[in-house]
């Protein structure tokens, strides 16, 4: 069953024995044949009297209620069809800044029975174009401010019939096209199976892939970790920094506070002085970010009293993304009185799957398997270890990994299972403890290092405000541990400096693994989303 009439996704999923196994023994995932995810987070929302609630602000005033945005989906919707011809199943790109306007165009997207594809704002015309390329996109919708680059991509590819731009005051924006259209759209009868985003992973590795999303996902995911761990309120003001296009993101700003009726602050631009500025101006409750953003606001937060213990709005903070450093915990506990909910998902999950929430955080454990999935630390043969050793995290649930015609989906899927890439190890109680990922551990001279351990080692030192550690060869022995460190402002980066970090790595952690070589660095290559991007450090790139 499905209600795609272009059957380009369907026809490019991976064959069955290469998909995971998926999982619905909770109550909450017993999902009709048909659903639309939209309908399901949003018009449910109005028909259920929550329509004068607010959903979505934004500085400068703007202020929409969940009537205001079913509205204005509905509009773009009657656009995409009765305008540009979009059928179900076709892919929209959308590309723009986190902004109410971005999160109706999501909803009219999906409303419409079409895919969304939300492309991070920075891409180039090349990144787009793979991105055009990789889902044959037929349909964008971009931010007038960023058409440039979308543009250059979409000029050499004449299967992409149309690029429509909100933003633009002209006769030929969208929201003109919105003025001629009523606010009633009928929802596309989609199956509960067929796909809704194309999810591009973050690209640490440099070869993003296309991940496939169901109807079917995204409730799923709002009935997982949310409720179980999160445990958002009505009245809870979301904020937070990881663009939409990042499924952290989707899920954290838009999806899991629409599942409870809650209302969102979405910021175009979030450095970490405008996100501490922000907090405040919108007394924002709930706030997601990377453990980088943590660490760089939280003297901001201490000065401004933004957590609820200490006086101010702000009573729960989740981090995703990347590794959560026990110095970092520790300095926003000392700095809000707030325990950090952390977590690690995967874009090919959707969402977080191992978690912890505060009263359950332990430092240095990224948490427990959270209800609805499992997972195993299992050796190179899939056999399940002992508790304590160190092996790969396989992981399955409701959600996994479908790529989009691609052949590493069988690096992904074995008997069943979502090999995630990273290495941990389970203690006695169930708590999962990271240790890195399987491409970035570190064997020296016969001992087994892992990156994180030793960059959480050096983060604990004063002067360093950013680090990073990977593995060089070394003829004698095989591979030493280098460290690239940002130091903080005004302290020297000399030779000294350099003893003085290696001397305290050893009283800090074991003394072989600490780093024999160290480089200053006055910024780190990341992604857009804040994930470390150690392969350009290996191939010394800036």
């Amino acid at each position: 069953m499905t209600s795609h009439v272009d059957t380009f996704a369907r026809d490019r999923l991976p064959p069955p024995e290469l998909q995971p196994e998926f999982l619905f023994d909770l109550p909450s995932l017993q999902f009709p044949p048909l659903m639309n995810c939209a309908a399901e987070l949003l018009d449910r929302r109005v028909v259920a009297g929550d329509g004068e609630r607010v959903c979505l602000r934004a500085p400068g005033g703007l202020r929409w209620t969940y009537g205001d945005l079913l509205a204005n989906a509905n509009r773009i919707a009657n656009v995409l069809v009765r305008e540009l011809g979009i059928v179900p199943g076709n892919r929209v790109l959308l590309r723009g800044p986190n902004s109410p306007m971005l999160v109706a165009c999501w909803f009219a997207v999906v409303k419409a029975g079409a895919i969304a594809v939300t492309t991070m704002p920075l891409l180039r015309a090349k990144e787009l174009g793979q991105i055009l390329d990789k889902g044959r996109v037929t349909h964008a919708l971009c931010a007038q401010a960023l058409r440039g680059e979308l543009d250059a991509a979409a000029a050499a590819r004449p299967f992409v019939a149309h690029v429509v731009s909100f933003g633009d005051p002209s006769g030929a924006g969208l929201e003109a096209a919105m003025a001629r259209q009523p606010e009633q759209f009928d929802n596309v009868a989609t199956a509960v199976d067929d796909t809704c985003i194309l999810a591009f992973t973050s690209g640490t590795t440099g070869q993003p892939k296309a991940t496939m999303h169901f109807h079917r996902d995204v409730i799923a995911a709002c009935r997982c970790w949310p409720p179980h761990v999160l445990r958002p309120q009505a009245d809870d003001v979301f904020i937070g920094s990881p663009p939409l296009a990042f499924t952290f993101g989707l899920g954290g700003l838009v999806l899991f506070p629409m599942s409870v009726g809650a209302a969102i602050v979405l910021l175009e631009q979030a450095s970490p002085p405008q996100l501490l500025d922000a907090i405040r101006e919108f007394g924002a409750t709930i706030l997601f970010t990377a453990p980088t953003s943590y660490r760089a606001m939280a003297e901001g937060a201490r000065e401004r009293r933004l957590g609820a213990p200490y006086g101010g709005s702000l009573v729960k903070c989740v981090s995703a993304g990347e590794v959560l450093p026990a110095a970092t915990r520790e300095l926003w506990k000392d700095a809000t009185g707030i325990e950090i909910i952390d977590g690690i998902g995967a874009t090919e999950m959707f969402h977080i799957f191992i978690s912890a929430d505060e009263e359950h955080a332990r430092p240095g454990a990224t948490g427990t398997v959270v209800p609805g999935y499992r997972a195993e630390i299992v050796d190179d043969e899939g056999r399940e270890l002992p508790a304590g050793t160190v092996g790969r995290l396989a992981v399955k649930g409701p959600t996994g990994c479908r790529y989009l015609d691609d052949s590493r989906q069988r690096n992904y899927v074995r008997d069943g299972w979502n090999y995630t890439g990273d290495a941990y190890y389970m203690d006695a109680d169930g708590y999962f403890h990271y240790q890195s990922r399987l491409d970035d551990m570190i064997v020296s001279a016969g001992y087994n290092i892992g990156a994180p351990e030793v960059e959480d080692a050096l983060m604990q030192h004063p002067a360093v405000a950013e680090c990073a550690v990977i593995g060089v060869p070394d003829e004698e022995r095989g591979q030493i541990v280098k460290a690239f460190v940002v130091p903080r402002p005004g302290l020297g980066a000399g030779e000294m400096l350099v003893r003085e970090l290696q001397d305290f790595v050893k009283r800090t952690i074991a003394p072989y693994k600490y780093p024999r070589a160290i480089e200053f660095r006055d910024s780190l290559p990341r992604t857009e989303t804040g994930k470390l991007q150690r392969f350009r450090l290996r191939e010394g790139k800036p």
